[in-house]
């Protein structure tokens, strides 16, 4: 991963090309102010991988917690037979 850093003013005066440069590498450009990092621009499909990337590892954290916790899981197959059981018995009471 490259880091990318802009002036700010470059927003101003280059949209264009910091957007083609955000779609082209599918990387954050940093925007500088006075020398200090002010803003972080990054395409809409970049952005949207990145929250589901993050969404994902948070649920992959909390499964770990639960299973430290000693939380029972559950397996595919498992869910499968149960669910698979529930719907013999619904339709065991709609005859």
């Amino acid at each position: 991963m490259t880091t990318i850093i802009k002036p700010s003013a470059a927003i101003r005066q280059n949209y264009n090309e910091i957007a083609a440069l955000c779609k082209e590498k599918r990387e954050p450009v940093f925007l500088t102010k006075n020398g200090e990092g002010e803003l972080v621009v990054m395409d809409v499909e970049t952005y949207d991988q990145r929250v589901k990337q993050l969404e994902l590892r948070e649920k992959l954290i909390e499964i770990e917690e639960q299973r430290n916790l000693g939380v029972k899981d559950f397996s595919a197959k498992e869910v499968g037979a149960e669910l698979r059981q529930k719907l013999r018995e619904y339709a065991e009471c709609m005859k």
